[in-house]
């Protein structure tokens, strides 16, 4: 008689029992001992990455009042009403863009309309600050554009750039894909068949739009839509280009402005409370966009020639803004200003980055195995509570990461010197400061793609490598790490790109004078060097286009 093995146990319990009766004691307090010491190291991984967030929070046991007086008075208000106002645009804009772009390329056959497919994702190889500072030099009164209408005998005057406003319609143009990749997929797993039955019941084009098509693919959108809020909310670089205070803004100048690591902590751990809003509605979005099944190849509807060539030039127009005037300006720049930029410290620059993106890829690939593995052998609640709480850190701005892993260094660093066991701090300022913050931010990044490659590991394949072979060694060797080996390799390029990428973090925790290209972008754009800051700019989008291609080969995958 075949049984079916009780739910509670596990993947590990299956493939590592015995069924001699004999060995069975044993093998239960192996299997004991192995549970015991898995969960235990998953515990500390997943407390090891909570510890900044805990330590912000608990800030606000030691109050500033002073500062804070200056804060609710002259800050807060205006850092409220900014964030509020980037949000609402970045939704609505980015909203709109993402999913009709979404729709036409998924469903109608236009000029252009298989190359817009994929290149309308590569904007999210630009930073959003590279796309901030590069759109303010071209609109500056000594910019490309002005100068070339006054050339032309055109007065014409453009307005300020430099407001909220302006910055929310750049992080629009720099977080659109997010909606559009998971609108497209959404479009196209409906299929032929809903389409058709609306058709058939007489429905137009546009009400098969609004009333089957978008609410259909609604929790894709929102999903996409919570992304970009999130990046929203975490972003220092753009904001910093257009002079708007934002949380992440007021966090720096808490830190750098008053010396407050108090008032600065206070500040993340309000945005925290923010941001963790918006992860509760992503999670119950993210349940519900789990339901939809793909049926197959998707419907094209015809267009009329002036509808397709509408379509075109909406796509390329997009495209234009968000990607192409900004990628040949940088090729301009750097051009202009090579031989007056590029000296000796451009090798540090690439060094240092190169350097902590390697270090803290490896490192967090590394974890991603061991927490993947972990979550696969013992799939129980505690486990995926656990496991969730490790891949937090990826939702946590990067300013209020660099707060609380700073914090905790600096105490160590100071119970040293008291003790007499160093005259100096040494922790502080250190590359171990930068790899333990970008840790806890990008541990997701790398832990996906290679959860995902592990899903496809059966039981049965699992099962019947112990029994080919009893070295745990070969079984990894010839069995597991084949398996693993393409999200380990995806988890390692979009990790370092990620890490390339990254400016808030390295800049807030990093030694004086230990900069990297992001840091080298962030100190010309403050001081208004558009130009050269080109060059380590297009350094970082050039090796952006990596994990934009993963995301294409994935999406072609399953569309």
């Amino acid at each position: 008689m075949i049984t079916t093995p009780d739910a509670s146990v596990s993947q590990s319990d299956i493939v590592d029992g015995d069924m001699s009766d004999g060995h069975s004691a044993v093998s239960q307090d192996h299997t004991l001992r192995k549970r015991i010491l898995s969960k235990s190291v998953l515990g500390l991984i997943s407390l090891f990455m909570l510890v900044p967030i805990l330590i912000v929070l608990l800030s606000w046991t030691q109050p500033v009042a002073d500062i804070w007086t200056h804060m609710r008075e002259y800050v807060l208000p205006q850092v409220l009403k900014n964030t509020a106002i980037l949000l609402m645009m970045v939704t609505v804009i980015s909203g709109t863009v993402g999913t009709a772009l979404a729709w036409v390329t998924s469903m109608y056959r236009f000029p252009g309309q298989r190359f817009f497919s994929w290149a309308l994702m590569l904007p999210l190889a630009i930073p959003a600050y590279v796309l901030a500072f590069v759109t303010v030099g071209i609109v500056d009164f000594s910019g490309p554009l002005q100068t070339a209408l006054r050339d032309l005998g055109i007065s014409m005057a453009i307005p300020s750039v430099r407001n909220v406003w302006g910055a929310g319609l750049v992080l629009s143009l720099a977080f659109y894909p997010y909606v559009y990749l998971l609108a497209r997929q959404a479009f196209l797993s409906q299929g032929r068949r809903a389409i058709e039955a609306g058709q058939m019941l007489g429905l137009s084009r546009r009400r098969v739009f609004f009333r089957l098509a978008l609410p259909q693919a609604l929790p894709w959108i929102i999903g996409g839509l919570l992304l970009a809020s999130m990046e929203t909310l975490a972003d220092f670089g753009a904001v910093s280009v257009f002079n708007v205070d934002t949380f992440t803004t007021a966090i720096y100048k808490a830190w750098f402005g008053f010396f407050s690591l108090t008032t600065a902590a206070q500040l993340a751990a309000l945005l925290i409370g923010v941001v963790f809003v918006v992860v509760l509605f992503e999670q119950y979005w993210q349940a519900k966009r789990g339901t939809a099944v793909t049926q197959g190849s998707s419907h094209r509807f015809e267009a009329s020639k002036p509808a397709k060539w509408g379509m075109a030039l909406l796509c390329t127009l997009v495209f234009a803004l968000a990607f192409l005037i900004p990628f040949l300006q940088l090729i301009y720049w750097t051009a202009a200003n090579f031989r007056q930029d590029f000296d000796a410290r451009y090798i540090d620059f690439v060094t240092n980055s190169l350097m902590i993106a390697s270090m803290t890829t490896i490192f967090i690939a590394f974890l991603a195995i061991v927490i993947a593995w972990i979550k696969r052998q013992y799939p129980d609640k505690t486990t995926k509570l656990m496991t969730t709480l490790a891949n937090l850190g990826y939702v946590v701005p990067g300013t209020v990461l660099a707060v609380g892993i700073f914090i905790p260094i600096a105490w160590l660093d100071n119970q040293m010197i008291a003790f007499g066991i160093t005259s100096q701090q040494i922790l502080s300022g250190s590359v171990i400061v930068m790899l333990l913050a970008l840790s806890t931010r990008f541990m997701t990044v790398s832990f996906q793609p290679v959860d995902r490659q592990l899903q496809r590991l059966t039981v049965n394949q699992e099962a019947a490598a112990k029994l080919l072979s009893d070295s745990a060694y070969q079984r990894w060797r010839q069995v597991m790490l084949p398996v693993l080996s393409p999200g380990v390799l995806t988890a390692l390029l979009m990790g370092f790109v990620e890490v390339m990428k990254e400016m808030p973090i390295t800049l807030m925790t990093r030694r004086q004078g230990w900069d990297t290209l992001a840091v080298r972008v962030f100190e010309m754009t403050s001081e208004g060097m558009w130009g050269r800051a080109a060059l380590p700019s297009l350094l970082i989008v050039l090796v952006g286009l990596l994990p934009v291609w993963i995301l294409l080969r994935q999406s072609d995958k399953q569309g």
